[in-house]
């Protein structure tokens, strides 16, 4: 077989390239999808194989479908189809190699028309399609005519491709490739195209899923929330139409390729479930254990289990999880217990009810064992939220109501974890006598009563004069508890469900100001609170790193696989 000396260069090169650089789609986040994309849109450039001179060119392939279109029309097999604009220059997207011919999609393809059931017929419908395949699945349905959906009415046969018109950027696409009995017959959102035997349906399936196609699937498709394209605007579509045996030779290196983007998904999908097993398995051991040789075996391993962000926040639970068990730092047993606290918090409250500052707090209930998830360490207490600090809703926004001067207040969607969204503030009228009934103070936490339950911020801003309205919970600890300490607890229980036994309503949340007083943590000596805080503010930093050095890494990976896709 002789080469055409025009494209043998640059075609071979392309097979290099791609060989060659298997590896780097490998590394990259998306750069196996993209290589996807990268095999397709060459192949349908003529760029993917070589072309030979012997090969008889497309107009001579066009003239055997017109002459099979004819006697097709003239057995009644199909309509006469109807007559299409020429091709303007203007509609071209780019070059084809010599031989090839741009057509329409109606030009290489028919239907078999329309039916309505009268017998049991094999339904596809879209539910049908495995689009990682391009197959027909099992979930085709036996239906008898009179349960027959009005959907069911276009005649397939083996060889005959279907597309889903309906929602096309899920590309279901599939071949019918075997007899189906009794008869088979597909749903109305599928587009029926049956190439003629001129032609190659692999070919075709590969043109619908390539990248071209795709973005001209895009710019035509109507809706926006349930898009699809129509009828008239998918088989007019431009198509590159090769040689016969050119299209099989392209068939073949596209099947080649993938099957070995399949092979590289597979592997990287087992590297990466390892990494995260092996990281659990750790994470656990480090929760379980209090050796710590967990944590020496992680450190170990940095380099190799923190190529993934799932493994950071893994390692940012952890981290928290250690930290409200009293094993992120030693404990020092010149510390005083927080017995001790407890007392102190007692007599500060009767001072502060004393004083008028507070009301009397309602007695909380004794915390039953059951509601003790671990035992802490020795100078620690179990407590109530309530117990230790002083907890209110804000202001009702009622503007009928609501009398004095308009004041910035903080809502739900401003308080963020563990930060303040500040670009919109919103204002309330508050009176004189309510100012300090409801300003916020640094050290105060915020925490959301509803939306996410239990996110919370600590306020530190002394300058900006602020309020906060019903849909927020502010606490102010008692002087021998720090916010951040609470902040800690929050974060922990509410990232691993522990919170949410707390919560009120079916579908939307609430965190009601009594279960919030009688959300049990633990409390450790104060001097322990700060070291504790102190450690997880190093280790965060760490995790910040540890994500940085992934964005950057995979940023290098798809700079590196862009511009290798350039080159080809």
């Amino acid at each position: 077989m002789t080469s055409s000396p025009s494209f043998v260069p640059s075609c071979l090169r392309v097979s290099e390239l791609l060989d060659q650089h298997f590896d780097t789609a490998f590394a990259a986040p998306d750069g196996i999808a993209k290589l996807r994309e990268l095999i397709l849109t060459l192949a349908m450039q003529g760029k993917l194989v070589e072309q030979d001179p012997n090969d008889p060119p497309t107009s001579e392939l066009l003239k055997e479908i017109e002459a099979e279109k004819k006697r097709l029309v003239k057995a009644g097999k199909i309509k006469q189809p109807k007559p299409l604009p020429p091709i303007k220059p203007e509609e071209v997207p780019y070059q084809l190699p010599q031989g090839w011919e741009w057509v329409r999609i109606r030009d290489i393809c028919h239907d078999w028309g329309q039916k309505t059931p009268d017998a049991n017929f094999t339904y596809i419908d879209v539910g049908a399609i495995d689009n990682k395949l391009g197959t027909i699945g099992a979930d085709t349905q036996l239906l008898d005519a009179a349960n027959a959906p009005s959907r069911a009415r276009k005649i397939v046969k083996p060889g005959t491709v279907i597309y889903s018109t309906v929602r096309p950027y899920l590309l279901n696409i599939a071949i019918v490739e075997k007899e189906y009995d009794p008869e088979p017959i597909a749903s109305t959102a599928f587009a029926i195209l049956h190439p003629y035997s001129s032609l190659s349906n692999r070919f075709v399936y590969h043109y619908l899923r390539s990248p071209a196609f795709i973005r001209y699937v895009e710019s035509t498709q109507k809706g926006v929330a349930y898009p699809a394209i129509n009828d008239g605007d998918f088989f007019s579509s431009l198509f590159p139409l090769p040689p016969l045996l050119e299209q099989r030779r392209i068939v073949a290196r596209v099947d080649q390729l993938m099957a070995r983007c399949d092979a590289l998904e597979k592997l990287r999908k087992e590297r990466e479930q390892k990494r995260l097993a092996v990281h659990a398995a750790a994470i656990k051991q480090l929760l379980d254990a209090p050796d710590g040789s967990a944590w020496d075996f992680i450190q170990q391993n940095f380099g190799e289990l923190y190529t993934v962000k799932e493994n950071v926040a893994e390692l940012r639970k952890a981290i928290l999880q250690l930290a409200v068990m009293g094993r992120l730092v030693k404990q020092d047993p010149n510390d005083p217990p927080a017995s001790e606290l407890l007392k102190e918090i007692e007599a500060e409250k009767q001072r502060l009810v004393k004083a008028g500052k507070i009301k009397k707090p309602k007695p909380l209930p004794p915390i039953k064992p059951e509601e003790i998830p671990y035992e802490l360490p020795q100078g620690w207490e179990w407590v109530r939220f309530g117990k230790v600090a002083s907890n209110r809703l804000g202001k009702m926004l009622d503007k009928s109501k609501n009398r004095g001067n308009p004041k910035p207040y903080l809502r739900n969607t401003n308080v963020q974890w563990h930060q303040f969204a500040l670009d919109d503030v919103k204002e309330m009228k508050f009176e004189d006598d309510e100012l300090d009934e409801f300003r916020v103070l640094p050290g105060d936490l915020l925490i959301c009563e509803g939306g996410e339950p239990g996110r919370c911020a600590i306020w530190s801003d002394s300058e900006l004069e602020t309020y906060f309205q019903k849909a927020l919970h502010r606490a102010r600890p008692f002087s021998c508890v720090t916010s951040e300490h609470l902040q800690v607890c929050l974060t922990n229980d509410g990232g691993n469900g522990q919170l949410a036994k707390y919560f009120t309503g079916a579908t939307i949340k609430h965190f009601p100001g009594d279960k919030l007083n009688g959300y049990v943590i633990p409390l450790p000596p104060l001097p322990e609170q700060h070291r504790i805080v102190a450690r997880i503010d190093q280790l965060m930093a760490l995790c910040d790193t540890l994500d940085q050095q992934i964005d950057a890494a995979t940023g290098k990976q798809t700079e590196l696989l862009n511009a290798v896709m350039a080159a080809v």
